[in-house]
């Protein structure tokens, strides 16, 4: 059992807030009059939150982790979306992708965002070695499970998203179906190891793939329930679908048969009011992603209204390509403070919803993002007792209007300390960074 001491604020979610102790066992948050119910054998820990704000393990809805590796490339910052891609795809070829590559550059995204307060990401891995026509099954298997192995040592629950860009349709659909039997066999769901593990799919979006890739990865979703992601409206993704089939991303995902509650839609910047609508009655989620979108040129999603219609509303870094920085709370803030500029203001307390219960359910993952009895017990425990905090009226709202780089001094992720006092648990997050870095030296020097 481990019981979190004190707090000033517990924020259950983002309309409950409690005060003073709570108490994890069995991977979940318990009844406080459950707290003696434990065994003999049971071990038992305890983290002071004294002068600490307590919420939910934040929850990365969208990342690509293996551009980690490639962040401020010379080339990729205020370009054209017609020039960023040739650029990375270069570094991709001149470096190689392999299980290797992965395992290092995910170790270090993860670890980033543990520190930052994230305790599930949600991995949409586009790029495979050999690009479109790669067609080594077995080592698209080996770099998904070395994303899952990063996320073992580390502690953090991954959602390994196997994505397409260009792939050849069929080769993707097997490659889909390789992944979910070696990752998560047999899983109700997708998902195993105590909620550690989720396998899902999802093509980057109607500019890149082919209906018939949509299509057939729908296939492998259904057939071992996974959930479905993709990108769509971004100001290019419009552009390329009007000029390819003259017609706009949500038509062709609904004709694809991709507006359905299973299904999660990243971006969302250039959508209509009657395009809402259709999202809304289709049942499908979204994900925010405002520090990818707006150094992109991409736009700005509006959030407020796609709350209203009664979609749920995530939120997500994208990779280091675009974001070059896995902190979450930090593209709250940014979230919270653009969205005037298109809608409605949203109270800082909703869009720590949006990084927390609203991605979880993008995920099909209720028990995820929230604090009540009987959910998974992640959480961050966040000082606010220092001079970056002095004079907060609202300790709660100042998570975000507030101290923008903060880290959290405490992390859980089911039940287990992975972070204490500001430091990752049995990891030294410089030898992590060194790690991929000389991993990159080398291979430059080839």
């Amino acid at each position: 059992m481990l019981t979190v001491h004190h707090a000033l604020a517990i924020l259950v979610d983002d309309e409950t807030e409690s005060s003073g102790d709570l108490f994890l066992q069995n991977a979940v948050v318990s009844a406080p009059d459950a707290r003696h119910a434990g065994t003999d054998e049971e071990t038992f820990d305890t983290l002071d939150a004294s002068g600490c704000i307590v919420t939910p393990g934040l929850v990365n809805a969208h990342h690509h982790l293996l551009q980690t590796a490639f962040r401020t490339l010379p080339g990729t910052r205020g370009v054209p979306m017609a020039s960023w891609l040739p650029t990375m795809a270069a570094e991709y070829a001149r470096v190689g992708i392999d299980p290797e590559l992965e395992y290092a550059a995910a170790r270090a995204g993860l670890a980033e965002s543990l520190l930052s307060g994230v305790t599930t990401v949600a991995d949409h891995h586009l790029n495979w070695p050999g690009g479109p026509v790669n067609t080594d099954i077995d080592l698209t298997v080996g770099i998904a499970r070395a994303a899952a192995s990063a996320a073992v040592d580390l502690g953090a629950r991954l959602v390994f998203v196997r994505g397409s860009a260009r792939d050849d349709a069929e080769q993707a659909a097997l490659s889909a179906e390789a992944i979910a039997a070696a990752l998560v066999p047999g899983a109700r769901g997708g998902i195993r190891h105590g909620g550690m593990l989720q396998v899902a799919v999802g093509p980057a979006g109607v500019h890149s793939d082919s209906p018939e890739t949509f299509r057939l990865l729908g296939e492998v979703a259904a057939r071992h329930g996974l959930r479905r992601r993709t990108q769509a409206n971004e100001q290019v993704d419009v552009v390329i679908a009007l000029e390819k089939y003259g017609r706009r991303p949500i038509d062709l995902l609904d004709d694809w048969g991709w507006l359905a509650p299973d299904v999660t839609l990243a971006h969302l910047c250039a959508v209509t009011d009657d395009e809402i609508a259709r999202l809304a009655a289709s049942g499908v989620t979204a994900t925010h992603a405002p520090a990818c979108d707006l150094p992109m040129g991409w736009g700005i999603a509006p959030v407020a209204a796609l709350r209203a219609s009664g979609i749920a509303v995530g939120l997500g870094t994208s990779g280091g390509g675009s974001n070059d920085a896995s902190n979450l709370l930090a593209d709250a803030r940014l979230a919270m403070q653009i969205a005037p500029l298109v809608g409605a203001p949203i109270p800082a307390r909703e869009v720590l919803g949006l990084a927390t219960k609203g991605s979880a359910l993008g995920l099909g993952r209720p028990e995820l993002g929230s604090l009540a009895p009987g959910d998974a017990a992640d959480l961050c425990v966040w000082d606010v007792s220092g001079v970056a905090d002095a004079a907060v009226a609202d300790k709660v709202a100042g998570l975000l209007w507030a101290n923008p780089g903060r880290r959290p001094k405490h992390v859980v992720v089911a039940g287990r300390v992975v972070v204490r006092d500001y430091q990752l648990v049995g990891h030294d997050e410089r030898t992590i960074a060194a790690d991929l870095e000389a991993l990159l030296a080398a291979r430059h020097a080839l």
